[in-house]
Formats: structure tokens, sequence, C-alpha cells
């Protein structure tokens, strides 16, 4: 994991938002060789929801000749019954719905074809029509729609090189001229801008231990005591992706997040902690953490929100099945990993630097990214360590 610095003085960032004459150089404490695995910043609660995939209708469903699904229940031309499901052919209302053309579901649903459904034919009628949100597919069978996607909300793809800040510690009015932020899963989008939503998707965030010990304790990673495995630098502890039963049990949890944050209208998501199979003391494995990430991939993009892998630079050859888009990266300047990111995500590699020197060096040598340098705890202005420059 990359340790996190303390501060001994500072020299003036170059961008408006900077503050002080001086402000605290970073100093390193406890630091670990490994340049992998920052979990960077307090995260947040989060916000539960998003949008549901599939729905009681039929080809007349949530939509006229779209809704959230195909020409059968909560699947393709068929779910969780059968070719008749719930309501059989005509459902509750009839084709057609409440509304016609036009409305916020592309055709299709959130997955490919299954057999059966929850309904017929007709379904339960729906609210809007063909056009709408349209998206990215989840193929299965058996799934939650048809061909398409959560309506035609297109994944975008952040800019390559464009300026960049680093919220995931509070929102703040963005400087001039940035063009894409981050922020956690609990704040709001910035109006205007690209937003990247923080989840912490592979450890636990303090506030939120007694909730994980409480509902999901089989979901923390345990070592042979019984006790949790934590991260002593974030004090989080560990998810447990070890087995898929595990796997398809967190993304009951933290799907909702990414869902949530598609809600909210963020445009992606960086998942933290990717690396977490580096001090889970031997118990988890890469495999089993890019198992999990292509799954976390796969609901951001059904949701319409483009995938960031956060840090783990070994892992960027495996972009492929981590299903990412782009790279949220901490101090690759630091590490000489910047250009390990770049095979893998082009310009579309954003990087967050704490020491002044390493963010000197990356304006110099990788201009080509999208470079911030910020304080430790990513604080808001009018902290006493708040730091922010960009290239």
């Amino acid at each position: 994991m990359i340790c996190r610095p303390t501060r001994t003085g500072f020299t003036t960032p170059r961008w408006s938002l900077a503050v002080g004459a001086s402000i605290a150089l970073l100093g390193w404490v406890g630091c670990s060789s490994s340049p992998t695995s920052t979990s960077a910043g307090s995260g947040g609660r989060g916000s539960a929801g998003g949008s549901a995939s599939g729905g009681n209708v039929g080809s007349g469903g949530t939509s006229a000749s779209g809704g959230n699904v195909g020409s059968g229940g909560t699947s393709g031309s068929g779910g969780k019954v059968g070719s008749g499901g719930t309501s059989g052919s005509g459902g509750n209302v009839g084709t057609g719905g409440t509304s016609s053309t036009g409305g916020n579901f592309a055709t299709g649903g959130t997955s490919g074809t299954g057999s059966g459904g929850t309904t017929g034919t007709g379904g339960r009628g729906g609210t809007t029509g063909t056009g709408g949100r349209g998206g990215t597919t989840v193929p299965g069978s058996g799934g939650q729609g048809g061909g398409g996607g959560q309506g035609g909300r297109a994944v975008k793809l952040p800019t390559g090189n464009a300026a960049f800040d680093y919220q995931i510690g509070g929102g703040y009015t963005p400087a001039s001229g940035v063009a894409i932020v981050s922020r956690d899963r609990s704040d709001s989008p910035a109006k205007g801008l690209y937003n990247i939503c923080y989840v912490n998707g592979f450890q636990i965030q303090p506030g939120e231990a007694t909730t994980w010990m409480t509902s999901y304790p089989d979901l923390i990673l345990k070592d042979a005591q019984g006790k949790a495995v934590i991260d002593a630098d974030w004090n989080e502890m560990l998810v447990d992706t070890s087995t898929a039963t595990k796997r398809e049990a967190l993304l009951k949890v933290v799907g909702p997040w990414i869902d949530g944050c598609a809600a909210k209208g963020f445009d992606a998501v960086e998942i933290d902690n990717l690396d977490s199979y580096g001090r889970s003391q031997g118990l988890l494995t890469q495999d089993n953490n890019v198992a999990f990430m292509g799954m976390l991939s796969a609901r951001a993009h059904a949701a319409g929100l483009a995938a960031g892998q956060k840090n783990a630079a070994d892992l960027v050859a495996r972009a492929p099945a981590l299903g990412t888009d782009f790279a949220v990266a901490e101090e690759c300047n630091r590490y000489s990993e910047c250009d390990v990111y770049k095979k893998g995500y082009g310009t579309r590699v954003f990087v967050i630097e704490y020491r002044r020197q390493d963010f000197d060096v990356g304006c110099s040598t990788q201009a080509d990214l999208s470079i911030v340098l910020r304080d430790v705890n990513v604080t808001k202005p009018g902290s006493s360590t708040y730091v922010f420059d960009g290239c």
C-alpha cells in the first residue's frame, strides 16, 4: 500500500485555489515500497439505490417498444418464470402502456436474453415509449432485459489530458479551467463538468464498519483466528472476494452504490482498493479482485457510467478482464508507473501527486496526462492543510 505523507513545509501552488505563501511539504512515514495501494481519502457513506434494470413489462412494459426490457418480463425475451410469466400475454394493461413513443428508455434492458419472465407479452403497461436513455448491455441468459441497456445513457469516457481536481474529501467550487472532478459517492456532481464518483469497493470505510459487522459479517475478510483483516494505514477492513459466491453477495452491496452514482448524475466511477490482495495476508489473489472488478465495471456500464481502474499498476495488462476504461493513479510519477498506465489507457490517466517534487517531475515529463497536486487528506479550501495545483 502506498503510505501517506505527513507535512513539513510547502511552496505556493501555481493554480488560483492554492493557499498560503507556504503550505506543508509532504514527508513520509511508515512508507512501503509498494506503489499501488493507497485508498486516498475518507470516502463516505454513499447513496443506495440507482436505477433498476429490467421491469415488470413486456412489449408494452415500462415503455412502448422499449422500456427496461425486451419482449418479455424482467429479462430479454423471457426471464424468471416463462414466456408468459406472472401476467401472461397482455399483463395488467396490455400493449402500449401509459405513453407512446419517446421516453426514458431505449429498447432492450440491462442484459441479454433469458428464458421466461415475470410478465408475458403485455405486462403492466409502460410509462414511456421508444427512445430515451439507451446504454451498454450486460449479457447473460436469464438476465434482466433484452438487448440494449438501462436506457439510452451511453457510456461517455473522460477526455485525456483535461484539467483535473481530486475532491474526494469534500466537494468545493473547482478552479477555472478544471474540466474533470472526482468526488465521493456521498457527494453531488459538479455542475457542467465531467464527474467521477469515488466508491470504496474492496475495503470498508471506518464509519461503515458497524453496518458491515451487523449486516454482512460473512463478507468481511477474516484470518485463521476469525479476526477481520485490516488495512492499518486507513483502519479499513477488507472485504472477502475469495469465492464466486462471496463476490455475488458483495455485488448486491456495492452495486447499488454504483447505481446511486448514476442516479445523481455522475459520469463515471473509480473503484478504490483494487490492490487489497497485497495486504490480505495471502488470503486474496489478484484473480479474486480482477473477477470482482469485472463485475463492478459491468454494473457501471449497465448504468451508463465509465469505469476507472484505481491504482494497481501491476493489473493494467489485465484491463480487458477488469472492464475498465481509464485509470486514476496516485503517485505514479513518484514510483515511475505513469508509463505503465499509459500503455493500458493512453492519455486517459488521471494522476494525483502528494509531493511537490513528484508533481513537478510529472508536469515536465508527462505533459500529456492530467496531473494534480493535492494534500494527502484531500481537504477543502479553508483547511490549514489544503493544497491544490495543476500542471
